[in-house]
């Protein structure tokens, strides 16, 4: 009679106290003994797994994303570097001429635009550019000269600067032989820099890899367009300028179908593409003003 008192003593003290077992290095609860049961225990994740999941599973996904984009730019340049010269010369005339011609370009006042390299293999611009600075007259008229910017490569951390040229002397090549323009005019004046210009850009030129009808735009990988048009576009936001227009220039292959170009959320669409064949409107911005 005694021992069976002290067993229904020990059962009572068992179900009653409950325990903790802890993790010294995490610190995290593993599980309870709870008063109902002596035998119910509760798996207790630390409070952070949750994050820690969410953000593995977010870079494991940008890891897809990057080594798409990487095959993507592959084929896509060898597309572009076995074009024919001679096609390729012909749909850089034809791009360039349907942008003069447009009452979009036209009726610009200030625009930002690539200067192009052979080497990348990039749309030409030598004509827009020319055609901007020389400001040449019509039937007699004094046309008003548009403000260029262009861009100038500042770090290899994606910081990316706009300057306001006024001649194509201005451009001085860079590391990568790249022309851009020279910080300053030559005679200790900064050059204009578009994030501090009183006025809005109405239209930026882009160039890129691929491009298709949706707006998804594949850059070279480094960033610098995506990082400064978001600052850009938070600049216009704050100020409550006109959204600018962003144009595309696209040779004909470099348009893919839907869905072929992978996005991440730091990308930025264009409004708009010109190819060889005409403008493709994509936005609802560009549907208004093209």
């Amino acid at each position: 009679m005694r021992i069976n008192g002290l067993i229904q003593r020990a059962k009572v003290v068992l179900t009653t106290q409950s325990c903790t077992i802890a993790s010294s290095a995490a610190q995290t609860q593993i599980f309870s003994c709870s008063p109902s049961s002596s035998r119910s225990f509760i798996l207790r994740p630390p409070s952070d797994a949750r994050s820690i999941f969410v953000s593995m599973t977010k870079d494991s996904e940008l890891d897809a994303i990057s080594q798409q984009k990487r095959k993507l730019r592959f084929e896509i340049r060898k597309l572009l570097k076995g074009m024919n010269p001679a096609q390729r010369s012909q749909e850089d005339i034809a791009i360039q001429n349907i942008i003069l011609e447009s009452l979009w370009f036209k009726s610009s006042e200030r625009l930002c635009a690539y200067i192009n390299c052979d080497a990348l293999r990039e749309v030409d611009t030598s004509k827009i550019l020319s055609s901007v600075l020389c400001n040449p007259a019509e039937d007699g008229k004094v046309q008003t000269r548009k403000k260029l910017y262009v861009p100038r490569v500042e770090d290899r951390s994606s910081h990316m600067r706009m300057l306001n040229i006024s001649s194509l002397n201005d451009l001085i090549p860079n590391s990568m032989n790249i022309l851009e323009p020279a910080a300053d005019n030559g005679i200790g004046n900064q050059r204009e820099d578009v994030m501090q210009a009183s006025n809005p850009v109405d239209l930026f030129l882009l160039p890129g890899y691929a491009f298709d009808r949706s707006g998804r735009r594949l850059g070279r990988g480094g960033g610098y367009y995506d990082m400064f048009l978001k600052r850009y576009q938070g600049l216009a936001a704050e100020r409550k300028w006109k959204q600018s227009l962003l144009v595309a220039l696209s040779y004909s292959l470099q348009i893919m179908d839907e869905g072929v170009i992978p996005v991440a959320a730091n990308d930025i669409p264009v409004d708009a593409l010109v190819s060889p064949d005409g403008v493709i409107p994509i936005s609802p911005v560009a549907l208004e003003r093209m």
